[in-house]
């Protein structure tokens, strides 16, 4: 079925600016055909399961119907479940964000019956509730029905399954005749069939045929995060895949903008689309996209369409989907070409009866998963670093230092120690696994030089390891031996050396952090058992010798000095 954008369906601004401010770029097939359906007064039957998006269909009628200044009930929406009447109360309070003076309450079993009282007195005209529950609050008196306007009952088979159907015959025969009355319904057995003879007014029958179906090569995984930890649960899936190339939905375009942003910042190639991007600068970005210009792109599902690329390695729903048709959308993206493909989801509270929704209706195949712990993903950065050294040794891609190798086996240092030093190094193991993993900061990744940080421990010895090994071709920090001082450089001594265990990265750190230096103001370091001597900048170096002075590198004060003959000579 057709989709068209909500400001071809007739509605007021007031439901457009909230529309917009939902993320909602165009209405789906229910939307688009139940809509203008219910604001021509007609009673509907609306054949579609929960999960097509049919919450927003009745909602935007119904909260359009609303009068803000008359204080009583005029929409009544009944649902099966509490979940479900929460769900539908959300829905409806977003809709009806910008209409002034109008007021919603959910109303069902479990609940303090003082706040519903209170909400119902106060004058809410739209009121979401179980059948039982809003029965109740009828013969309490605390409920009148003498001003309503619209009945809508929200998956009606279910209800009738749940016993319901004397309660809905008692509503429907207290409401006024004039109500316009909507069914909507996964099934139309004869139950239903009777209610709408019996209690419908000449009602268009719409019926929203299923086309989501499961991508049989895409492994689907969902995962139940809070809100504010999405960013790091996203950063860590893609760190222990090791994911290269994707696309990451968001509903909103603010949403796309902000998590473009964060993930620029964590050192993750990305670029973005979405219905405010100009089309000159959307076809840069796709053309981009296909020739693996960046890694992720961050999208709506609209900037997305059109968008043909068959080697995805995996697709993220960072927000749920409006529905099924949409989730199925975005999957069938990832998994073509006879590759498999992977699809992760991220579900926030009372979204997930939602998914379940999408679940049922479309018949997904999805699993329930876990984040990955720190030390996960500290694991599978190391096994991402061991295979690059194992590939570089099988291909022999690289240039052989056997002059720097027999200097220190001359020295006598043994061949193992030479390595783990190498791969001390250049695996940035100065910091401790839960370090390492709360920032990833990848080297082969545009981002701000890993050792920017503040504090008197900044550096390279203690910046965070990069989340991945670089590729190929992308050189890793790594300080010159000293082999006679460069022009403008000085020289000067430290007081720690092998002995401390001290790096080239940790003297560069220390020098950056508690100057705020750049770390380009160092230059060669030659480190001896108990000593070192290191070039800086000699603009700086009087200023690099008083903050150094006492301040203390791997438990050692420092006692810095000019370099002399005396310590020269000791090399």
């Amino acid at each position: 079925m057709e989709k068209r954008p909500f400001n071809e369906l007739g509605l007021s601004e007031d439901i457009l600016k909230a529309v917009g401010k939902m993320g909602f770029e165009e209405a789906s097939p229910i939307q688009t055909a139940v809509i203008p359906t219910i604001m021509q007064g007609r009673d509907v039957v609306g054949q579609s399961s929960t999960g097509s998006g049919k919450t927003v269909a009745f909602a935007i009628p119904a909260i359009e119907a609303v009068d803000p200044k008359v204080r009583a009930v005029q929409v009544l929406i009944l649902c099966p479940t509490r979940e479900l009447a929460v769900q539908v109360a959300e829905e409806t309070g977003k809709i009806a964000f910008f209409k002034k003076g109008v007021m919603g309450v959910p109303i069902y079993g479990g609940q303090s019956y003082e706040r519903q009282f209170r909400a119902l007195a106060a004058g809410a005209q739209v009121v979401i509730g179980t059948p039982g529950r809003v029965m109740d609050h009828m013969e309490r008196g605390t409920l009148k029905l003498d001003k309503l306007k619209l009945v809508i009952l929200d998956e009606t088979d279910r209800m009738l399954d749940m016993g319901f159907r004397d309660d809905i015959e008692h509503i429907l025969k207290a409401v006024p005749a004039t109500r316009q009355l909507l069914f909507f319904s996964a099934t139309i057995p004869r139950a239903i069939q009777d209610l709408i003879n019996r209690y419908s007014k000449d009602p268009a029958w719409i019926r929203i045929e299923s086309v989501a179906q499961n991508a049989p090569a895409v492994e689907q995984v969902y995962f139940e995060v809070d809100r504010r930890s999405k960013i790091e649960a996203l950063t860590r899936l893609i760190d222990v895949h090791d994911f290269r190339y994707g696309i990451i939905f968001c509903s909103t375009k603010i949403m796309v903008d902000d998590l473009d942003e964060h993930l620029h910042a964590r050192g993750y190639l990305t670029d973005r689309l979405h219905g405010d991007i100009s089309q000159a600068q959307r076809d840069r970005v796709m053309e981009k996209f296909r020739r693996r210009g960046f890694e992720f792109l961050v999208a709506t599902d609209v900037a997305a369409r059109g968008l043909d690329v068959d080697d995805l390695e995996v697709v993220f729903n960072f927000d749920l989907p409006n529905d099924a048709e949409d989730y199925t959308h975005r999957i069938g993206r990832t998994g073509r070409a006879g590759k498999a493909g992977r699809a992760f989801t991220f579900v926030s509270g009372q979204e997930i009866y939602k998914l379940q929704s999408m679940v049922r209706w479309a018949k997904l195949n999805v699993k329930r998963g876990t984040i990955p712990s720190l030390d996960e993903v500290e694991e599978a950065r190391t096994n991402v670093f061991f295979e690059k050294i194992r590939s570089t040794l099988d291909a022999k891609q690289f240039k052989p230092h056997d002059r720097m190798i027999d200097r220190l086996l001359d020295q006598g240092y043994a061949s193992t120690d030479i390595c783990s030093a190498l791969i001390h190094l250049l695996h940035g193991s100065t910091a401790g696994p839960a370090q390492a993993a709360a920032k990833p900061q990848p080297a082969d990744r545009k981002a701000a030089p890993a050792w920017a940080k503040s504090g008197p421990d900044a550096g390279p010895g203690n910046e965070t390891p990069p989340a991945r090994a670089a590729k190929p071709g992308k050189a890793k920090y790594e300080r010159p031996a000293r082999t006679g001082r460069e022009p403008g450089m000085t020289t000067l001594f430290l007081n720690v050396g092998r002995k401390q265990l001290v790096t080239p990265a940790d003297v560069v750190g220390k020098i950056a952090g508690v100057t705020r230096l750049p770390a380009d103001v160092v230059g060669a370091i030659d480190i001896h058992q108990r000593h070192l001597l290191v070039d800086v900048k000699a603009d700086h170096a009087a200023l690099i010798l008083k903050k150094l002075a006492g301040i203390k590198l791997k438990g050692e004060a420092l006692a810095p000095a000019m370099a002399n003959d005396t310590h020269r000579a000791a090399e």
